[in-house]
């Protein structure tokens, strides 16, 4: 169980292990250590709320109220903890660019769409709850293919700990599907939970695209189509096949509040699941043991030099409302610190430390999934029912692999099951462009507008065919692609240094940008749909992330959105002259220090990154532990007569 407590209240004390941010790598830590018998330290920026029913519903009412739905529409904001919104982006004339205000100061060519959220459960408590599996052979892209880098680690060590993870997060899927991609190896293992039912518009995809040719002239390759479920963070069914056909039970959280229902198809997975069927980390802190101690809105601005190269500590300011000052500052001691805010916030928090840097990488090589997203209509005949489950149920995953490769970057092409909701505000700008209250909308909307019985038949009928390609391209780590701080010129609320963020898409991604696009016409021509897909400026505004991008003779008006997958400002490697942190995550410059997360990998292929990082996470702890436990081994003599009562000893004493 739990144990809250506040930020005046662990002033001053020491600790086993400190751990800071409560999502996914952060919970998972604190977890592990805690049922190791250690005294952990949770400080979490953000505020709490959401692990109560009543909290949990007041997010839902706050989303429920939004006019505009984001990924941070169902939490308020916090001057104390800010965070970065998509609404923070605009897109401008003169200059042609953007303009960036909010959390994230901007200086790059082209703009950084990627938020997350502070909060108790961090980023998780918007995320989709995707949980696909990265391929072997993304794990070593400089070997395979020549660019980017090696991971430290293979996808076969991280395995034990990849299925230790989609069991505590409570993972659907269809393994034997997936080991036809690779991703599983060949063996028996089952996921925890049966697959996500698929939408009617997925088994429509299947029966027109399975087995359809597609040229990518980009990589000169023939791709053969195959449409693949998506696993997925979510409850259906537990699988009575999982483990070796002893079923599925999470342990300790059924029965419990933030544990949830089945899916029932609610669609605001982002932000929000009405009936808590998406996993977040709120079900791991139902599992902390008493010796893991959580505080909620202490900002931790700085981490505490020791002795030689080791850390001691952190220092962190409390708030009681986001509107009213914070305390002066507190400090908390521990023989192990572990960063898990976010790989931009833990950028922040090493560069304003002056700690982990002695490669100059800390900042560098930051990465998304750039998101290329196409939508079309199918032919009159032909409702497909969007709006419907999760986001996204099925995907095709031919061009994430293969020879194409080497000639551009790889892409995994989701299927989106809320029509054109990303792309142009479906369905509220339908029915605001029906009325003619929102201008013409794919010029076909007549300025009269419609009302009464013809505008629900046209509703009917125009949204029921909305379909929508979100193509995740991988983006490789480019050191100049970075974020920095300016303490002197750009503080937050609190005063700590704001993210300043240096980001562009080099050659390859545009490249890979660019064969999705070319992909994405030639399966709405194999599905008979009428392609809408159009990035032009219009009044002399480009959309958001707009480039113009020439292949051969033919030059693209292209554009990309932020996935929400922030990665790499603090990669690992086996060298601490060209990395941050070692396999485990610890800095190499700091026995003591951890920095986890999304910001240690080297790469993120084209899968959703929360599975490894979550895998990453669990890794670590366990060095964690043995860290600790030999911290805390007993001291021996040299006397025989005394090895046997020091060996038992040493045992207890691990923990």
């Amino acid at each position: 169980m739990t144990v809250t407590t506040t930020g005046s209240a662990v002033n001053g004390r020491r600790y086993d292990a400190i751990v800071v941010g409560s999502g996914w790598a952060g919970s998972l830590i604190a977890r592990h250590l805690g049922r190791q018998g250690w005294q952990v330290l949770v400080l979490e920026a953000g505020n709490g709320g959401t692990d109560t029913w009543a909290g949990y519903q007041d997010s839902i009412d706050t989303f429920s109220s939004t006019v505009i739905k984001t990924p941070n529409s169902a939490y308020r904001r916090n001057t104390a903890a800010p965070f970065p919104d998509v609404l923070d982006l605009r897109a401008t004339a003169e200059p042609p660019g953007y303009t960036a205000t909010g959390h994230f100061v901007q200086t790059g060519p082209l703009p950084y769409g990627t938020d997350y959220i502070r909060a108790l459960g961090g980023a998780a408590m918007h995320w989709l709850g995707a949980v696909p599996r990265m391929h072997p052979e993304d794990y070593a892209t400089r070997d395979h293919y020549r660019y980017g880098r090696n991971w430290p680690v293979t996808a076969a060590q991280l395995e034990p700990h990849v299925r230790e993870a989609e069991r505590l997060i409570g993972t659907a899927g269809d393994a034997d599907e997936q080991r036809l991609l690779g991703v599983v190896p060949p063996d028996d293992y089952e996921y925890p939970m049966e697959e996500i039912p698929w939408s009617w518009q997925d088994w429509v995809f299947q029966r027109k695209l399975d087995d359809e040719t597609v040229r990518d002239e980009v990589a000169a390759t023939d791709y053969t189509l195959k449409v693949y479920g998506l696993p997925q963070g979510r409850n259906s069914t537990p699988n009575p096949l999982y483990d070796n056909g002893r079923g599925y039970r999470p342990r300790g959280a059924v029965g419990l509040p933030n544990y949830g229902e089945r899916c029932v198809g609610n669609s605001s997975c982002t932000p929000i699941c009405p009936v808590q069927a998406k996993s977040s980390p709120l079900r791991l802190q139902q599992d902390f043991t008493d010796s893991v101690h959580l505080a909620t809105r202490c900002v931790v601005s700085r981490v505490l030099p020791g002795r030689g190269t080791s850390v001691r500590g952190v220092e962190f300011r409390e708030y009681g409302d986001p509107a009213t000052p914070v305390s002066t500052p507190y400090t908390a001691e521990a023989d192990v610190v572990v960063l898990a805010a976010h790989a931009i916030e833990n950028a922040v928090l090493l560069l304003a430390s002056e700690m982990a840097n002695s490669s100059g990488y800390v900042g560098r090589h930051l990465m998304d999934h750039p998101t290329m997203l196409a939508w079309a209509r199918m032919p009159q005949n032909e409702p497909i029912g969007p709006f419907r489950g999760p986001g996204h149920t099925t995907g095709l995953e031919c061009f994430r692999f293969g020879a194409g490769r080497a000639r551009r970057a790889p892409f995994r092409i989701e299927i989106g099951n809320w029509g054109w909701g990303w792309a142009t505000g479906a369905p509220f700008s339908n029915v605001s462009a029906m009325l003619a209250l929102g201008g013409d909308h794919n010029g076909e909307i007549k300025a009269d507008g419609l009302f009464g019985p013809a505008l629900r038949h046209r509703l009917g009928d125009e949204i029921n065919r909305q379909i929508q390609l979100q193509i995740a391209v991988e983006q490789h780590a480019n050191p100049e692609n970075r974020v920095t701080i300016d303490p002197r010129r750009h503080r937050d609320g609190v005063g700590n240094p704001k993210p300043i963020l240096h980001y562009d898409l080099d050659q390859r991604v545009r490249d890979g940008v660019f064969a999705a696009r070319k992909v994405s016409q030639r399966i709405f021509a194999a599905l008979g749909a009428q392609d809408f897909t159009d990035y032009r400026p219009r009044d002399g505004v480009a959309p958001l992330g707009h480039f113009r991008h020439r292949i051969g003779d033919e030059e693209l008006d292209l554009a990309y959105h932020g996935a929400g997958h922030g990665a790499g400002t603090h990669i690992m490697g086996s060298r601490a002259a060209s990395s941050v942190v070692d396999s485990y995550q610890r800095t190499h410059d700091h026995p003591n220090l951890f920095a986890v997360g999304c910001g240690s990998m080297p790469s993120i292929g084209t899968s959703n990154p929360t599975l490894t990082m979550a895998a990453l996470a669990l890794r670590s702890a366990e060095e964690i532990h043995r860290d600790l436990a030999r911290l805390h081994q007993p001291v021996t003599t040299a006397a025989r007569t005394l090895e046997p009562l020091h060996k038992d000893l040493a045992v207890e004493g691990s923990r």
